[in-house]
């Protein structure tokens, strides 16, 4: 048996193949060796495709591993189950640690022109029952699925979607899938390579129980459902809960991540065991993933950092923050157990705000919309100050926009309307209007109500309420009230969407270290969930079935610009478009960065290997540890390891 190595593969287009590699024996884990003696399990080289993802593992601080051993992470909610997804990092493409996009699932791919996407399949990949994954996955997600009106009620999603035209889907044969559009789709394989992937595929061997086209008792009872004047009735709703393949919640539904969830939801403690059919293995033949047993712990969030300082977390940096350093700095010297390592944020701002510009209130919406006012904002905040108290001077201070080290990073970007300087903001505030104040100072509205913001949060702990507490006070020089409110995230959505917030407090760009290549789709108006222009985004994200079509200039502008991105496939072209975005954001001021350039702590014990020293903390692209392939993460329970790691060796 022959094993393949996958080459780079080009965004635009390009044919990737697949250069054979000489045959070699594989390596089982002996915790499924035992299964295998007694005839529950398939030998490996039956287990694996016929040519497996090779992951060369050693070097750059790495060294190739060894299989077994549990390892504990620390989790809020029993929906954190996700994160498996997101951690395990198996997608049909994937990004490597220097972002560019390459094979994992799929074995090779052709891209032309970035309009047409051929998929080749590894022959004999099977789901994580053992079942093959083929074509017949795709053909039935496309056909079964997608265009299924009960499942898929609002229409395909917009990554499938070319200016609302869909794909041809053409199944070639067993092993092979065509998806092409007339004109080029720059977000299809970036959406594949997420970390909350678009699914082009589904089980069907386990799912076609479940839908009225394959069972004849799913299909009586949508028939006495119809006969009720019930369109869809029950089964569709039932059919999309067995089918999420992101959330990881039903222990039933197949997969092909690296590890296997096996315990229901809800639960204090889930157990996710490794595939035994997982496509991948090392250099040496060894199949991935390295350890055994992943312990998803649930735990409230304000303790996490707490429980992590005493020992609980093998590999931490989720609801863990910079004001968590010291005391897990201190636990690490205590201890000698772990160690904690400082990865560089991605975001383009730590903390930024956010003015809803759809605020229901038209006198508030009419404030908010007026850039005068936006920019008066950000001027009456004193960075330097937030940043030297609540982060000893660590940050960087600027607006929310693309970090240094981004190609397409221009200081102007990051200081404009971000200097302190309260008497301009004052000379803002006087020729809006808002001239008139109250007894303390305070100003007053154009209809007389006082000018008093309220800044809401999802968020636990005393970081961020600090942060605004310093706000709050320069923006008193300006005669500018302001109150915090911290709620529930899901009370906070709502609030948003509903047009209730005044300003939302959140973190900025989730990917700052930005390239012309990448879309721009977080600086137009194209999601309900962003939080400035809540309305807006849905009005683009529904094709105008739902919210509100924007009326500001320089916000049609922007999804212009959108536009203008998606049809070129000239990378010099898309950078002269990306730089007049970016000078629109910050002329504009539509979300104001307060710091950025945080530190992210991640906590590692000294007996996990191949974690990176220094990496970037990203969520997309970067699905945080999963662009660092978490598979081949080992556990070193020897004196050799411990050694290493006391050391500072990764």
């Amino acid at each position: 048996m022959t094993v393949s190595r996958v080459l780079l593969l080009p965004l635009l287009g390009g044919v990737v193949a697949a250069t054979p590699a000489l045959s070699q024996t594989y390596i089982d884990a002996p915790s499924l060796q035992k299964l295998v003696k007694k005839g529950k399990l398939k030998p490996l080289a039956k287990r694996l495709p016929e040519t497996p993802r090779v992951i060369t593992v050693a070097g750059k601080g790495r060294v190739a591993g060894r299989h077994g051993g549990t390892l504990r992470t620390l989790m809020a909610r029993s929906k954190d189950t996700r994160i498996m997804t997101v951690y395990g990092y198996a997608r049909l493409v994937i990004y490597t640690s220097d972002y560019k996009l390459v094979p994992d699932i799929a074995e090779k791919i052709e891209v032309e022109g970035g309009k047409s996407f051929t998929f080749h399949l590894r022959k004999g990949h099977r789901w994580s029952t053992g079942k093959p994954f083929t074509a017949r996955d795709f053909e039935f997600f496309w056909k079964d699925v997608a265009n299924n009106k009960c499942i898929y009620s609002f229409g395909l999603p917009n990554n499938l979607l070319v200016n609302g035209e869909p794909p041809t889907v053409e199944i070639v044969d067993k092993h092979t899938i065509k998806y092409s559009w007339s004109q080029p789709n720059p977000y299809f394989l970036p959406a594949l390579a997420g970390p909350s992937p678009l699914y082009i595929y589904m089980p069907f061997h386990y799912l076609k129980k479940f839908h009225p086209k394959y069972s004849k008792k799913v299909a009586k009872k949508w028939k006495k459902s119809r006969k009720k004047g019930k369109l869809c009735g029950k089964w569709a709703r039932k059919f999309r809960k067995r089918a999420r393949q992101y959330r990881f919640q039903n222990v039933k539904l197949p997969n092909l991540q690296p590890w296997v969830n096996t315990t229901k939801s809800p639960a204090e403690r889930f157990v996710f065991r490794r595939n035994p059919y997982f496509h991948r293995v090392d250099e040496n033949g060894r199949q991935l993933p390295y350890i055994d047993r992943i312990l998803l712990l649930i735990a409230d969030s304000k303790i996490i950092p707490a429980k992590t300082g005493a020992g609980e977390s093998d590999l931490q940096g989720r609801y863990l923050r910079f004001s968590d350093f010291t005391f897990l700095k201190r636990s690490e010297l205590r201890r000698k157990r772990f160690t904690v390592r400082q990865w560089q944020s991605a975001t383009g701002a730590h903390v930024a705000l956010y003015p809803n510009m759809n605020h229901k209130d038209p006198v508030w919406r009419k404030l908010f919309r007026d850039v005068r006012f936006r920019r008066a904002l950000s001027l009456a905040i004193n960075r330097r100050e937030i940043n030297e108290i609540m982060y000893y001077g660590l940050a960087a201070t600027g607006a929310n926009t693309v970090m240094r080290g981004s190609p397409l990073f221009k200081n102007a970007y990051l200081t404009a309307w971000s200097t302190f300087d309260i008497k301009k903001a004052n000379q803002l505030l006087d020729e809006i209007g808002l001239t008139k104040r109250d007894a303390q100072g305070y100003r007053l509205m154009p209809d007389g109500r006082k000018l008093e913001i309220i800044v809401e949060a999802a968020s636990e702990g005393t970081e961020y309420s600090d942060i605004m507490g310093l706000v709050q006070s320069t923006w008193a020089k300006i005669g500018v009230r302001l109150f915090q409110k911290s709620t529930r995230r899901e009370m906070f959505r709502r609030r948003v969407y509903a047009g209730l917030t005044h300003i939302s407090l959140w973190s900025g760009l989730d990917y700052a270290n930005l390239r012309a290549d990448l879309p721009p789709d977080d600086l137009a108006p194209t999601g309900e969930i962003q939080l400035q222009w809540p309305k807006w985004g849905l009005w683009y994200e529904s094709r105008g079935r739902r919210g509100e079509k924007p009326t500001l200039p320089k916000v049609i502008r922007l999804l212009e610009l959108l536009n203008s991105w998606r049809k070129s496939t000239d990378t010099a072209e898309r950078t002269k478009i990306w730089h007049e975005i970016l000078s629109i954001h910050a002329d504009q001021v539509y979300t104001i960065g307060v710091v950025g350039g945080v530190l992210q702590p991640i906590v590692v014990s000294n007996q996990v290997r191949n974690v990176p020293a220094k990496g970037i903390w990203s969520w997309d692209p970067g699905a945080r540890f999963g662009i660092y392939q978490m598979d081949t993460f080992w556990l070193d329970r020897g004196e050799k390891g411990q050694r290493a790691a006391k050391n500072g060796k990764k």
